[in-house]
């Protein structure tokens, strides 16, 4: 979408934070493992309910699932929300990034966000998806550290953004970046003492 300020009054961009927070709180690595016969995916690995915890069930179709459907439920708030006023995506995009986070009937405790960023970036700015992607892509190949592919690509997307010519998406990601390092924080820390787990482990 086109980048612009805000031009839409503070109750419909409320509306659209609630919207978005709504839809990006459905815990859906919770609900896919419990329908699968798994239990519940908070009482393994790292207790997270997105993709990367769920991969450690052993079954790699569900943690596909939980990525794709955590992504899509960014860009579906995005796309939703815009179509009704371009400026309320990224209200409705930042909603459903912090309804992963905290959702509600988690008692606000949920992942680290990060399919929904991607996928709220999807709908906001395609290029700057692209960018996530090939940074993920190449941390994870060769280090095989999904945390650390995480954080190098939300460094990168901000600062690609404001290049490509979207200030103020790329303001939006720098805010959504910060959120992401700092719910990294206990990866951060195992990073740096090598005791972080990699992809694929359980």
């Amino acid at each position: 979408m086109a980048d612009s300020a805000l031009q839409i009054s503070l109750p419909y961009l409320l509306v659209a934070l609630a919207f978005g927070y709504l839809l990006g709180s459905i815990p859906f690595g919770l609900l896919i493992t419990r329908a699968a016969g798994l239990g519940d995916v908070r009482k393994i690995g790292s207790g997270n309910i997105g993709a990367t915890n769920v991969l450690r069930t052993g079954n790699k179709g569900l943690a596909a699932l939980t990525l794709i459907l955590d992504a899509l439920k960014g860009t579906a708030a995005v796309l939703i929300a815009g179509s009704f006023a371009p400026e309320a995506a990224l209200a409705a995009g930042f909603g459903a990034f912090i309804g992963h986070l905290f959702p509600v009937w988690l008692g606000f405790k949920g992942g680290k966000g990060v399919a929904t960023y991607l996928g709220v970036l999807i709908g906001l700015a395609w290029q700057g998806a692209l960018v996530f992607a090939i940074a993920w892509l190449g941390v994870a190949i060769i280090t095989r550290y999904s945390s650390l592919a995480a954080l190098i690509a939300a460094v990168a997307v901000p600062v690609a953004l404001y290049i490509l010519g979207f200030p103020t998406i790329a303001a939006l990601f720098a805010l959504m970046s910060l959120i992401v390092i700092v719910k990294h924080r206990a990866n951060i820390s195992r990073l740096l003492a090598g005791t972080e787990s990699r992809i694929g482990a359980k």
